[in-house]
């Protein structure tokens, strides 16, 4: 045992860290979820089928995607539920990285991420930035970079428009919401030229993060402002999506 195990294993007792599913406390290998809770969720399973699925079809005839998945149902009076709630209500961004690490070990063997150029996280208005201390998503992104050596996008696209929450609105109402929510920054296409070539021969592949996603709106809307700077693709990834 490394001395990096040692001072983990004496942090864990004088601070033992909870499963934030069934608040039981967590071994010294595992990281936000317990591993009978991680076994207990109700996944998906899009990644085996990640060009045909319920998600990627929202997508379809709506934006240039390639394939979709997301790691679980999200029911919002489910216990599993918390993971959503802590992760942006409670101020635990970690648990945003350690689920994206766990996502991108556990579907990353079938190669879900192998051909994705760029990870680009939904992004959020400065006020909720200063408001919740941090953008969720962008945390899942650079937990499922930290295993697939993929880059995160952060400096490229921009929310300017925040008018009320997703979760109460209407399917239509949605899409209405965000409609014009984004906006690209001036220097997207020169901070990443080497990603664009000049005569557009090849697609960007962009990896489309978000937090749970139920109509697609807020992710329609990001891909077509990004569309406008170059020839992309999108593949999306979520944690939770709510089947409508």
């Amino acid at each position: 045992m490394n001395m990096l195990e040692i001072w983990g294993r004496i942090k864990d007792i004088l601070a033992p860290r909870l499963c934030v599913v069934c608040g039981n406390r967590l071994d010294f290998v595992e990281h936000s979820v317990c591993s009978h809770c991680l076994h207990e969720l109700p996944y998906t399973y899009y990644h085996q089928n990640p060009y045909e699925n319920p998600l990627a079809k929202l997508f379809w005839k709506r934006i240039d995607i390639e394939k979709a998945t997301s790691l679980f149902f999200y029911y919002p009076k489910a216990e599993y539920a918390q993971i959503i709630y802590d992760l942006k209500y409670h101020f635990q961004p970690d648990i945003g990285y350690d689920m994206g690490r766990f996502a991108a070990e556990w579907i990353g063997r079938h190669h879900f991420f192998d051909d994705i150029d760029a990870i680009i996280p939904v992004p959020l208005t400065k006020e909720r930035i200063r408001k919740r201390g941090y953008n969720q998503s962008e945390f899942i992104a650079e937990g499922i970079s930290s295993v697939c050596a993929i880059p995160v996008w952060t400096d490229c696209v921009e929310r300017i428009t925040f008018n009320e929450s997703q979760t109460r609105l209407h399917r239509e109402k949605r899409f209405d919401n965000v409609e014009h929510a984004f906006r690209i920054k001036e220097n997207f296409r020169e901070t990443h030229c080497n990603y664009f070539l000049e005569d557009g021969s090849r697609k960007i592949h962009v990896l489309l993060v978000d937090d749970v996603i139920t109509t697609g709106a807020t992710i329609i809307s990001l891909a077509s402002a990004i569309s406008h700077v170059g020839n992309c693709k999108f593949s999306v990834f979520s944690l939770g999506y709510t089947r409508e």
